[in-house]
């Protein structure tokens, strides 16, 4: 009797176990379904297609060059999102395509055909903010743009973007660039101090997001003769300065004209920026 009731027991102890794994195994495959669909990005298509009127070989493109994205300041370099959403308004609304640094680039090199009313969105340091409040606007319309980050500030100093936010921005389509290692003035350096500068984010940055790193806009637009060589032997085949106007591939692809936004411009000195390639400006 007492086998009997032991034999029942131990059946008991089996089934339940077996339906305890099921449910175990169940439970971790609707947690893992939770997580995946949690970093789930969608990622962006082509920046334009081909039925926009086509811009000429050997014109100029507007490269427009923002920082932070923030309330309350009167700093002409901090834009606050309400702005930045207003100028994203008026190029969409007016037909603009904001094409990537890769358009740009084929273009100069092959004469690769991009729309006519064509910008670059460029937006330098890599503040936290271009996270929470540039990308919602930038996915808002659909918008591409570049970051240029400094990388001994990636993970270490508040207020600057972390790896997994930077992962997430690349993941959805924001192209994530060199802004050096430290922001030094480059021109103020030696030749083997660029040479690290340069060197030191590319390869950074190629080992976290798992890709090739081809342009780089120099702190401050700070740069000479040494820094263009540098450039080029560490591989960057274009490098962005802060000299005003359109680029042009005359400028020399490793030293491109932006044109700077100042938070404190009314929209007529914004249309100016994107529709006049002679607009000269000044911090």
């Amino acid at each position: 009797m007492t086998k009997k009731i032991s034999l029942v027991l131990l059946t008991l102890l089996l089934i339940s176990a077996l339906f305890g794994c099921s449910e175990n195994k169940q439970q971790v495959a609707v947690n893992n379904h939770h997580i995946k669909k949690k970093v789930s990005v969608q990622k962006l298509g082509p920046s334009f297609d081909k039925s926009a009127p086509m811009k000429q070989p050997g014109q100029g493109v507007p490269v427009l060059m923002y920082h932070s994205v923030a309330d309350g300041t009167n700093n002409p370099v901090v834009i606050a999102p309400a702005k930045l959403d207003e100028e994203m308004k008026y190029l969409k609304d007016n037909g603009y395509y904001t094409i990537t640094l890769d358009d740009l680039y084929a273009y100069f090199i092959n004469n690769t055909p991009i729309p006519e009313k064509s910008v670059v969105l460029t937006f330098d340091d890599g503040y936290k903010d271009n996270y929470t409040a540039m990308l919602p606007i930038m996915k808002k319309y659909g918008f591409r743009a570049t970051v240029f980050v400094i990388t001994s500030y990636i993970d270490k100093l508040p207020g600057y973007l972390t790896s997994k936010q930077l992962k997430e921005m690349e993941a959805y389509g924001i192209d994530i660039e060199s802004h050096t290692v430290d922001h030094k003035a480059l021109k103020e350096l030696t030749k083997p101090q660029q040479q690290q500068e340069l060197t030191e984010s590319k390869a950074f940055l190629e080992t976290l997001l798992k890709k090739k790193i081809n342009y780089i806009a120099y702190p401050d637009g700070s740069y000479n003769k040494d820094t263009v060589e540098c450039a080029k032997e560490a591989g960057y085949t274009m490098g962005l300065t802060t000299d005003g106007r359109w680029s042009m591939k005359s400028n020399g692809l490793l030293t491109l004209d932006r044109d700077y936004i100042n938070s404190q411009f009314d929209m007529s000195k914004f249309v100016d920026r994107i529709t006049n390639p002679n607009y000269k400006f000044n911090y």
